[in-house]
């Protein structure tokens, strides 16, 4: 999974009432592959992700 700063994040729930949760992409490691700093859209906090399976990546022009 790769990604560049600008870019979304999105992570989908493992349950039918879960919450889905956006964030922004700051940072990547090299070559645009994760780790990535991301700042969620829900409370603006940034962290550091591994996204699993149920994350996707959203490019920023699309």
């Amino acid at each position: 999974m790769r990604a560049q700063p600008g870019d979304w994040l999105v992570v989908h729930s493992h349950t039918d009432q879960g919450v889905v949760r956006r964030a922004e992409i700051v940072s990547t490691h090299a070559n645009g592959e994760p780790p990535f700093t991301v700042r969620w859209t829900d409370d603006n906090h940034e962290s550091v992700v591994f996204p699993g399976p149920d994350a996707q990546i959203i490019p920023n022009n699309a």
